[in-house]
């Protein structure tokens, strides 16, 4: 299997924005430990989270054109 340059990249600079996107708005406006509070479970919400962040790059992943 051959990894196409144009895709991971891509995909990597899509990571990394929405990444900070969810930092920034988990850590500064919802406070994680309130996201704990409300769905009672730090596993719950780490998975989610981490889901929130692989799928949506899986998808650019996959989905990227190539010429």
């Amino acid at each position: 299997m051959t990894m196409k340059k144009r895709k991971i990249k891509y995909s990597a600079i899509f990571f990394l924005c929405w990444f900070a996107l969810l930092v920034l708005l988990v850590d500064g406006l919802l406070k994680f430990q309130t996201l704990v509070d409300y769905f009672g479970s730090y596993a719950v919400v780490e998975i989610t989270l981490l889901l929130l962040v692989l799928l949506p790059t899986l998808v650019v992943y996959r989905f990227t054109k190539e010429k």
